[in-house]
């Protein structure tokens, strides 16, 4: 019987009793830690807009930790879940439930603990629709996403990203106390920013998931086909991220922005398009680290935003 099967702890390829540190190391790698931080930076300056400026630092905090381990937790209900396939790609194969280096019930209940205290730090420094949000978005990635999307469809990537753009929700329910039409509208930015974003990953690593099993878009259709979708959603992003500039309201900083913004990731995205219909490889991978850039500057450019009427 296997060490995942039994539950036994172990560490991979390490002789004698784990040290501390890999010990740390392995819990925190089953937080997904670079997920983390891309969730942080659309929940933090989207705090900022929803306060109007510098937020409490009840509810930044509130924001960051109790989002922080919101989202590990997520990552690691994922880990015990996709335990199985994780050993099945290369990409993966150093998790540490694939590597043996922490069992699943060990796992499972450092996964629950960490809900549980997002959802308590929510509750002590927001107040309960943040609370609510956040535990609907780790239920929503753990159960509808992890166990009865990710292997049976190539939609699981659009409908599991509705857990990837809830800190927007989450972050602006933690200033108010409510949701508004400018939250949904930066929801749906991350919301359709997440399938060309992951797709253009999944087209290197379509051969790890097709191995595993794993029915992402690249591996049931052809690269021009991602692509086509692609376009429709990333215009769908931007004229979200536009849509935001007189619902917020913002001042023609953050319009411009967004705009130019868009403007360059939708060259790229044709492009790659173009390329694909023309029967060239295009190189995913660059839109891949573009959509990581644009997210990053759109939401920072938000945030700065937000200071300067509040400066104003």
């Amino acid at each position: 019987m296997s060490t995942i099967e039994t539950g036994k702890s172990i560490l991979a390829d390490t002789p004698g009793p784990p040290s501390v540190r890999h010990i740390v190391g392995a819990y925190l790698s089953l937080c997904k830690l670079r997920i983390v931080e891309l969730l942080l930076i659309s929940a933090v300056p989207t705090l900022f807009a929803a306060s109007g400026g510098i937020p409490s630092i009840t509810a930044f905090l509130a924001v960051t930790l109790g989002g922080t381990c919101a989202a590990a937790s997520a990552g690691a209900f994922n880990c015990v879940i996709d335990r199985d396939v994780d050993q099945l790609m290369e990409r993966t194969r150093h998790r540490p439930l694939a590597r043996h280096q922490v069992g699943p019930r060990a796992a499972l209940l450092f996964a629950t603990a960490l809900c549980l205290i997002s959802v308590g730090i929510f509750l002590a420094l927001a107040n309960p629709l943040a609370a609510v949000l956040a535990l609907c978005a780790i239920g929503h990635y753990a159960l509808v996403y992890s166990l009865l999307l990710k292997r049976r469809t190539p939609q699981s990537t659009l409908w599991g990203g509705v857990c990837g753009s809830a800190p927007v929700l989450i972050a602006w329910a933690a200033a108010t106390g409510s949701l508004s039409w400018t939250a949904l509208s930066l929801f749906l930015v991350v919301f359709f920013w997440q399938p060309p974003h992951f797709w253009a990953l999944a087209v290197k690593y379509q051969d790890d998931y097709a191995r595993a099993g794993i029915p992402v878009l690249p591996v049931v259709a052809s690269t021009r086909r991602v692509l086509t979708e692609s376009v429709v959603h990333s215009w769908l992003m931007v004229l979200s991220s536009v849509a935001v500039w007189p619902l917020a309201p913002t001042t023609p900083l953050y319009g411009v922005s967004s705009m130019a913004l868009g403007g360059v990731f939708l060259f790229q995205v044709h492009g790659l398009h173009k390329a694909a219909r023309s029967g060239h490889e295009p190189q995913t991978m660059r839109l891949f680290h573009t959509s990581i850039l644009y997210l990053t500057l759109l939401f920072l450019t938000l945030a700065a935003d937000s200071l300067l009427r509040h400066g104003s």
